[in-house]
């Protein structure tokens, strides 16, 4: 019996080690990887800095230094913006990286380039010990 064992955690270790993307995938939750970090989104040739916030709330920085008050959600693949006035949502389905732009396509159909400065580390789950103890 213990060598069954052994072959499963050896595979999940080799599963874990080898894709990692995946065991990333598998705890991730949208926006963590952001929140309270600086976005550049840029629109149409103007680059708006957003900062996504704990707790839902958001702020969109304009080139000219004014900050509009907003809030946020992510979830069911989209990332969404609402001011009040507007809600936007983008496509949203993998975590943004530090440093590498990512194109989304929002529900107006129009296109946004999105650069995070820096992310936040990923929390990983405690581990109970052997068996979950």
């Amino acid at each position: 019996m213990k060598s069954g064992f052994i072959v499963r955690g050896s595979i999940a270790l080799i599963a874990a080690t080898a894709l990692p993307g995946v065991a990333l995938a598998q705890g991730w939750s949208p926006g963590a990887e952001v929140v309270g970090q600086a976005l550049q989104v840029t629109t149409n040739g103007t680059t708006n800095t957003v900062y996504l916030d704990a707790g839902g709330a958001a702020r969109i920085v304009t080139p000219g230094g004014n900050t509009v008050p907003a809030t946020w959600s992510a979830a069911n693949g989209q990332l969404c913006l609402n001011t009040g006035a507007a809600q936007e949502c983008w496509a949203y389905n993998s975590p943004f990286q530090a440093g590498q732009p990512q194109t989304l396509t929002s529900s107006c159909n129009s296109s946004s380039t999105w650069l995070a400065s820096a992310t936040n580390q990923p929390q990983m789950p405690s581990s109970g010990g052997e068996r979950g103890r």
